[in-house]
C-alpha cells in the first residue's frame, strides 16, 4: 500500500484557476488508527457503521477519510471491493447541517453505470439513516419523471450517471450551485465510456469552491490530466489490494489454462466441477457467446443466467435477484454489462476469453478477493493469446500461474472423493438407525463391505457425480509462434478473425479530430466488441468507415447511436454495400 499526498499545505480559498504542476511525496502510513472511533465521525455515523457490523477502517478508508475530512481535493487509487464506498461517502455525510439544509443537493457522485449508481446510493443511504440523510440515484432506464419529483422535494447526496445528470441539469431540474462535494467513483470506467466532456461540462457547472474526490482502479494519464486541471493540490492515495503485507497470501489467486476454442466449453465444466463455486462471474466478449455458453452451461445442469446490453432494466434486476437469492451459481456476462456490480458472495471469475487489455483484466479479477474473502480468477487461453497474458502478467505485476487442464481421472478421482466427503458428513451427525434394519439384513447374505460399496456407489450417481464414459480428454493445444498475430487492418486496426464483416459510416471524420483509437474506443466500450474484433478503419474529412462483424453491425449501430464520440453525436449506419465475405 502506498499513500502520497502533496506538499502543500491544506487549503483555505481555493481557486480553480491555473493549476501549478502537483507535486508528490511519501507520507507514513497512519498506522495507529484501528478503529472507526480513531477517525472522530460524527455519533450517528459511528451508530450506523456499528449496527452494519463493521468493526474497523479498510486501508482505504483509514487513509482517505482523515484528509477529506480537513476539505482536501483527494485522488485514489483502488480497486472495486476495497471499501471506496465509505471512504468517500462518510465524510460526505459528515457535512450535512443539523438544520434546515433546504432543496439543492450538498454532494454529487457522479458513476459510470446505473447499477452502481444504485448500489452506492444505497451504501450512503444505510451510513445517513441516523443524519435523516436524502439520498437519490439517477440514471437512465429509469422514468425521469420518478427523478423529477424526488428532486423537486429536496435531496442533500445525488449519485448520478454523467448522461442524465446532464439531462437535469439542461431541464435545470439539477441545481449544483449548492454543492460542496463533487466525487468521481470508477474515473477511469467513465472516460473509457466516452463520459469526459460530460465529467467536464457538470464540473464547469460545479462551485469553484467545491471539494473534488476522484477514486479510479487504474491511473491511466488521461485520469491524471482530469485530476491536474480540476483538483487543487490533492492528497494522493494508492491502494493496491493484490499486494498483501509480507509472508502473507494474495487474496485472490490467479491461474491459467491454455485450451482450444473448440474446447472450451467442456474445459470449462471440467473446472467448474473441481472449483465448486459458490458464485462465479464468467467474461465473454459477445453477446451471442454470452447467450451460447448460458445454454450450454445450464445444459451441463449448470444453474445459469447471462447478462448483456441487449437485455432491459427489468430482465437484468430479475438475473441480479437470482444470483444474490442463490437461484443461479454462473453469471456469464459481457464486461459493458457487468461494470459497477457488486455480488457479495462472489467466490470465482472466470475470463472465457483473454481480455485484450490489461485495464480490463484488473476490473473484471477486483470483483472477487473483497472484505478479506479469499477468491479466484481463472483465465481460459487459447494458444494465439498467450502474449496478451504475459503483457498482462507484466503490466499488472501480478504472477498468472499457468496450470494444466484436470484428467477424465483426476476428475473422477475428485468426484468420488467429493461423495466421500458426504458420506463422512452423514456418518458424523448420526440419526441413521431408521436404515440399521436395511443393513442387517442384506448383511445376512453378503458381505458387509459389498453392501457399503454399493450404497456408496448409489450415493455416487444419484449426486450426479459419476464420471459419462463418454467424457474424453481434452487434448494439450499446439504451441504457436511468438509471431504471426494475423494480419493488419488499415489505420492499424486488426481484421476480425474470419467470418462476414459489415462495413459502418460514420458521420464524423478528420475535421472533427476523429482519430482511429476515437472509433475504436467508442465501439468497445459501449458494445460487447473488443479491439481485435474492429476491423479496417478509414477516415475521411467528415466521416468514417469501420469494419465490424456482421453479427454484431446492429447492436454496435444502436450503442454508437446512444453515446458521443470526441463530445458530439454521430450519424451512424450501415455503408451501403458493404457486407463481405
Amino acid at each position: 500500500m502506498h499513500v502520497c499526498v502533496s506538499s502543500a499545505a491544506p487549503p483555505g480559498t481555493r481557486a480553480r484557476g491555473d493549476h501549478e504542476p502537483i507535486a508528490i511525496r511519501m507520507m507514513t502510513a497512519i498506522d495507529d488508527m484501528t478503529t472507526f472511533a480513531d477517525l472522530n465521525l460524527r455519533p450517528e455515523l459511528q451508530q450506523a457503521l456499528v449496527s452494519l457490523g463493521y468493526e474497523e477502517p479498510t486501508p482505504i478508508q483509514q487513509q482517505a477519510i482523515p484528509p477529506l475530512l480537513q476539505a482536501r481535493d483527494l485522488m485514489g487509487q483502488a480497486a472495486t471491493g476495497t471499501g471506496k464506498t465509505a471512504a468517500f461517502a462518510l465524510p460526505l455525510l459528515q457535512r450535512l447541517s443539523p438544520d434546515d439544509r433546504g432543496s439543492a443537493p450538498m454532494a454529487l457522485v457522479l458513476v459510470p453505470t446505473r447499477e452502481l449508481a444504485m448500489q452506492v446510493s444505497e451504501a450512503i443511504h444505510r451510513y445517513g439513516q441516523g443524519l435523516g440523510a436524502r439520498v437519490v440515484p439517477v440514471y437512465g432506464g429509469q422514468p425521469i419523471g420518478r427523478q423529477l419529483r424526488v428532486l423537486q422535494r429536496g435531496v442533500d447526496v445525488v449519485v448520478a450517471t454523467p448522461g442524465r445528470a446532464l439531462d437535469h441539469i439542461a431541464r435545470r431540474t439539477l441545481r449544483l450551485e449548492a454543492v460542496e462535494v463533487v466525487v468521481l467513483d470508477e474515473a477511469d470506467e467513465m472516460l473509457d465510456m466516452g463520459f469526459a466532456d460530460d465529467i467536464e461540462s457538470i464540473l464547469g457547472d460545479t462551485p469553484a469552491t467545491r471539494q473534488t474526490v476522484l477514486f479510479s482502479a487504474t491511473m491511466p494519464p488521461r485520469i491524471d490530466g482530469l485530476a491536474r486541471k480540476y483538483l487543487h493540490e490533492p492528497v494522493r492515495i494508492q491502494i493496491t489490494r493484490d499486494t498483501s503485507p509480507e509472508g502473507e497470501p494474495s487474496l485472490t489467486h490467479q491461474r491459467a489454462y491454455v485450451v482450444a476454442r473448440q474446447h472450451k466449453p467442456a474445459a470449462l465444466g471440467r473446472l467448474l466441477d473441481i472449483e465448486m463455486p459458490e458464485a462465479a462471474l464468467i467474461f465473454c466478449r459477445t453477446r451471442t457467446e454470452v447467450d451460447e455458453l448460458t445454454e450450454t452451461m445450464n445444459g451441463r445442469g449448470y444453474r445459469a443466467e447471462a447478462l448483456h446490453g441487449a437485455m432491459n432494466q427489468e430482465q437484468r434486476d430479475r438475473v441480479m435477484g437470482r444470483l444474490r437469492a442463490g437461484a443461479a451459481e454462473l453469471l456469464v456476462a459481457t464486461d459493458v454489462a457487468a461494470r459497477g456490480l457488486d455480488v457479495e458472495h462472489l467466490t470465482h471469475v472466470v475470463n472465457y476469453d483473454v481480455p485484450s487489455a490489461p485495464k480490463s483484466y484488473v476490473h473484471r479479477i477486483g470483483r472477487v478477493g473483497r472484505a478479506g474473502r479469499e477468491g479466484i480468477a481463472i483465465t481460459l487461453a487459447e494458444p494465439r493469446e498467450r502474449r496478451m497474458l504475459a503483457t498482462i502478467e507484466r503490466v499488472t505485476k501480478q504472477p498468472i500461474a499457468i496450470e494444466r487442464l484436470p484428467t477424465v481421472a483426476e476428475l473422477g478421482a475428485h468426484r468420488l472423493e467429493r461423495t466421500r466427503a458426504s458420506l463422512e458428513a452423514h456418518l458424523l451427525e448420526g440419526d441413521l438407525e431408521h436404515y440399521r434394519s436395511v443393513v442387517e439384513s442384506l448383511a445376512r447374505d453378503v458381505d458387509v463391505m459389498d453392501v457399503a460399496l454399493a450404497a456408496v456407489k448409489l450415493a455416487h450417481e444419484a449426486s450426479g457425480s459419476a464420471t459419462d464414459p463418454t467424457e474424453e480428454e481434452i487434448p494439450e493445444p499446439p504451441r504457436v509462434p511468438a509471431k504471426g498475430q494475423g494480419g493488419k487492418g488499415r489505420q492499424g486496426a486488426t481484421h476480425p478473425p474470419g467470418g462476414q464483416t459489415t462495413r459502418l459510416f460514420i458521420g464524423r471524420g478528420r475535421t472533427a479530430g476523429i482519430r482511429p483509437k476515437d472509433l475504436v474506443g467508442a465501439i468497445t466500450s459501449e458494445s460487447d466488441l473488443s479491439g481485435r474484433d474492429v476491423g479496417a478503419i478509414e477516415i475521411a474529412d467528415r466521416f468514417s468507415l469501420v469494419e465490424v462483424p456482421a453479427a454484431a453491425a446492429d447492436g454496435v449501430i444502436a450503442a454508437l447511436r446512444r453515446t458521443r464520440i470526441k463530445g458530439k453525436k454521430a450519424t451512424v449506419r450501415r455503408d451501403k454495400a458493404a457486407t463481405r465475405e
